[in-house]
């Protein structure tokens, strides 16, 4: 259990450990304030300020008429957000935002909560990207033109207290949006706008987009929200007023967490979970490896645990053990890293498996998989990088004493919610790209035979920080995948071919873009670590561009600000798009608490 514990703890603050080396509002202090507050600067000093609330240092900071002149000058062309950093690096706990989780602390209010009416009756975006995973939104839905595109304007930006990393994509139905915070509180606004109707506060944050859907056996109610936590914690809640229906804590089955956004289907949902032993190889002490990527069908209504299926069909083995005497074990890992797409014709999910863990890799890591609906029974399956084992603090000079594999990496997972299925003159394709950088076409006919193989990439093989991360999106002639690498890039392939069509001149910087595409006809959207959300037409020429890096005037009078663009897409409904801004990750991303509602001016 202890073991347990520690895997958990470890896989959970690792990528703000990676990501974060020193508090992020140090450097800004460090350069800009810290000579008026030493012993001799005559402002008060570091441990004075330690002892100060972070919301009085914060106010101080923001509130220019109060401060000094010397004081005004060093906070001079600073951001809301690095200012609310230094308060929070001084007063060493998170800015208390008094209107977290409360809307009624918001400004904005809705003047009524009217009833929800059909599901169907307004244009809808609901979960990841689509049934398919296909992120695309028909002309009709999305009620904007390629021509209209290049005039859009932001109309209002809707802050989220104390958020600072952005893990939620917002989803719309009956003309509301519903997204959640990197706090664990979902919110309900207006989709035109903005006001808010009501907030839900759950145990943690999640890499999800709310799905919302019918559920029966709850005497007025017809709908809810569906979203699963970080901490694998499952929720169903009214759609009309944020209440709660169901919460089950019991979805994982050992050493598992939530991975992305789960899929809905027919009263059921499908739960991606990963593995969490990536950072354990290094550790002599630790019995290693056992934890396996799993998806788990849950019935919606009840929200009760209908199967789990493994990503790993062979049993778990002994392998020895460490230059500690811990015993070692294999085949592990091949996490579930992204939102399974159903395939109704053939009563069959798909999803991408990434890495293994420990000595020895699975058949079925960086694969795709084919899973009955019915049972979870594996169908088949498609693997395109064979041998890869890969863990954090591993290499290869000392596998033999560790729990390391012999050959590192080279962690070329299936991340992003990449399986699309999509028929083209009547035919069938599954495509998928992932962070090796190559692009496959897979026919969901002839059990995920390979129908064709492209290479993203073309001068340099993609590092463990992948080429493909969070996925792409298609209009049923084309699939679009973002690309991280300097520079960025978007490139266009043919369904049926793979052929590349374009590469669009996106000129991010040295990191590119993870999130994944979003379309309509005619247009493609598409985020960069850089803050800058583009519109890309189909020859591939960037039409429309938007820099989140800034300050905001939200509707809701919450301070603040845009940053980079990770797993949260663009939404694009009834004329307008909506997107979360502010995302840190692995890449030194910029920090942001804002969804911002674009329209025609």
């Amino acid at each position: 259990m202890r073991q347990i514990r520690f895997a958990i703890a470890l896989t959970f603050f690792a990528g703000f450990l990676l990501a974060q080396p020193q508090p992020p509002g140090q450097a800004m202090f460090q350069s800009k304030c810290a000579s008026c507050h030493s012993a001799e600067g005559g402002a008060p000093t570091i441990p004075a300020l330690n002892a100060m609330p972070t919301e009085r240092i914060f106010d101080a900071l923001m509130n220019g008429p109060l401060m000094k002149e010397k004081m005004r000058d060093a906070a001079a062309g600073t951001t809301s957000r690095e200012r609310r950093n230094v308060a929070e690096f001084l007063g060493k706990r998170p800015l208390n935002d008094p209107a977290a989780g409360d809307v009624t602390k918001m400004t904005n209010r809705c003047a009524s909560n009217p009833e929800l009416g059909d599901i169907n009756a307004t244009p809808a975006w609901s979960g990841w990207g689509g049934t398919t995973n296909a992120r695309f939104q028909t002309a009709r839905a999305a009620g904007l033109t390629a021509a209209d595109v290049p005039r859009l304007k932001l109309k209002w930006a809707f802050g989220l207290p104390s958020g600072s990393s952005l893990y939620s994509q917002p989803a719309v139905a009956f003309g509301r949006i519903f997204v959640g915070n990197d706090d664990g509180v979902v919110y309900s606004m207006d989709a035109k706008s903005g006001c808010v109707h009501w907030s839900y506060r759950s145990d943690m944050f999640g890499r999800f987009a709310p799905i919302v859907a019918p559920i029966s056996g709850y005497p007025g109610t017809r709908y809810a929200v569906f979203f699963v936590t970080r901490s694998t914690t499952a929720y169903a809640i009214d759609a009309h007023d944020g209440k709660l229906l169901w919460k089950n804590t019991e979805v994982k089955d050992g050493l598992n967490n939530l991975s992305a956004t789960a899929a809905y289907y027919d009263g059921r949902l499908y739960v991606p979970l990963s593995g969490t032993e990536t950072l354990t190889g290094a550790n002599l002490d630790y019995e290693c490896c056992k934890s396996r990527g799993t998806v788990v069908a849950m019935n919606a209504n009840t929200g009760k645990v209908i199967w789990r299926a493994q990503s790993i069909q062979e049993p778990l083995r002994s392998l020895g053990e460490n230059s500690h005497g811990k015993q070692t074990w294999g085949p592990a890992g091949a996490s579930v890293w992204n939102t399974p797409t159903v395939d109704a014709k053939r009563k069959l999910i798909y999803v991408g498996t990434g890495n293994s863990f420990g000595r020895i890799a699975a058949s079925t890591s960086d694969s795709i998989l084919a899973l009955r609906m019915e049972d979870g029974k594996m169908m088949w399956h498609h693997q395109e990088f064979s041998g890869d084992s890969f863990m954090n603090g591993c290499r290869p000079a000392n596998a033999p004493d560790t729990n390391c594999p012999e050959k590192l990496g080279p962690d070329y997972d299936f991340g992003g919610s990449s399986a699309i299925l999509q028929t083209v003159n009547g035919k069938d394709i599954l495509v998928a790209a992932g962070k090796g950088g190559v692009a496959i076409g897979l026919d969901p006919d002839a059990n995920g035979k390979l129908v064709w193989r492209t290479q993203l990439w073309e001068t340099q093989a993609p590092s463990a920080s992948g080429l493909v991360v969070w996925g792409g999106a298609s209009d049923g002639q084309r699939v679009y995948y973002p690309l991280q690498q300097p520079g960025g890039g978007l490139k266009a392939l043919q369904l049926t071919t793979g052929k590349v069509d374009w590469n669009a001149p996106v000129n991010a910087d040295r990191r590119g873009q993870a999130g994944p595409a979003s379309s309509i006809p005619g247009v493609v959207f598409t985020g960069g670590w850089d803050g800058i959300l583009r519109a890309v037409d189909a020859a591939g020429k960037v039409i429309w561009n938007f820099d989140a890096k800034q300050d905001f005037q939200t509707v809701n009078g919450v301070i603040a600000n845009g940053g980079s663009f990770g797993p949260a897409g663009a939404v694009v409904v009834g004329g307008m798009v909506y997107v979360a801004s502010g995302y840190t990750g692995i890449m030194q991303g910029s920090q942001g608490n804002v969804v911002l509602a674009f329209g025609v001016e």
